[in-house]
């Protein structure tokens, strides 16, 4: 495995092996976990060559976020990445000054206007401005992506049809510990009580899944079950929507010949988890 730490290094050292072999591309803001191996494993699958990028991007955190605190373990990583047999680690100490890029993308407004995007503007516009120079450098013919962050997937995935991108994005379906909770680097967070508490995350969206499979098809009754079982964790959610997973417009009534998807933010101690499932109705 090599690690490099510069644009120019990285294309150095790909040039000459993307005349034969394809490339899968996973970035990441380091702090690995099985999630993120989960992806590894799937763009070994899908390509020759595997890169990871390991760079917390500035540009996707808030004034009042956790940046500074961000768990930062690139030994670790890199042991990881060398046993789930990655090629090459991309990872900057920067991608642009520390006033940011001159030049910038807007993600689509109408998929940024909800969900996390509704409480952290320009978050989605820092990921793809990120995404982009990521994609510019590394070139990847493949490009793997977790379902648990599914509204970053699918502005990532508008921002590559929009811009011709040839670039194709897999999604990777969420891992989770043995007990439901979504795999985050943010669940390090966690007290013990907290990660006790946050189970009910998982715990209501499955809630709505066995009650949309059962036939209920309106959505206040599947928010109310869910909202029930949060509360009695002690957690206030930031939002919890049903939403079409393409458009991530609001779904008013269940319908089996549309898809649906349940979504959930909530801070639970000092962090803050998303998490999010299918919702199939059963007539």
């Amino acid at each position: 495995m090599r690690v490099a730490h510069s644009a120019d290094e990285i294309r150095r050292q790909l040039q000459s092996l993307r005349k034969s072999q394809s490339i899968a591309f996973v970035p990441t803001m380091g702090c690995l976990h099985d999630g993120h191996l989960s992806l590894i494993r799937k763009a070994k699958a899908l390509a020759d060559i595997v890169v990871v990028s390991i760079y917390v991007n500035p540009l996707q955190f808030g004034a009042n976020e956790d940046l500074d605190k961000y768990p930062r373990t690139f030994e670790a990583d890199a042991k990881l990445c060398a046993e789930a047999g990655v090629d090459f680690i991309f990872h900057p100490s920067t991608l642009y000054g520390k006033n940011g890029p001159a030049i910038t993308l807007q993600a689509a407004a109408s998929l940024c206007d909800c969900l996390c995007g509704a409480s952290r503007p320009g978050h989605f516009d820092g990921v793809v401005t990120v995404v982009n120079i990521l994609f510019n450098i590394v070139q990847p013919d493949i490009a793997v992506f977790g379902e648990k962050d599914w509204q970053q997937l699918t502005v990532i995935r508008r921002m590559v049809s929009d811009l011709h991108m040839p670039v194709e994005v897999v999604a990777a379906e969420t891992i989770r510990e043995k007990d439901g909770l979504a795999m985050s680097s943010r669940n390090r967070y966690l007290t013990a009580d907290d990660r006790t508490a946050a189970i009910a995350i998982s715990q209501a969206l499955r809630s709505m899944q066995r009650l949309a499979a059962s036939g209920e098809s309106d959505i206040d009754t599947l928010k109310q079950e869910a909202l029930t079982i949060l509360a009695n964790a002690g957690i206030t959610p930031e939002y919890l929507d049903i939403r079409h997973p393409a458009s991530l417009k609001n779904r008013r009534k269940l319908n089996s010949l549309r898809p649906a998807r349940a979504f959930i933010a909530a801070r639970v101690g000092t962090a803050r988890l998303i998490d999010n499932m299918p919702l199939e109705l059963t007539q």
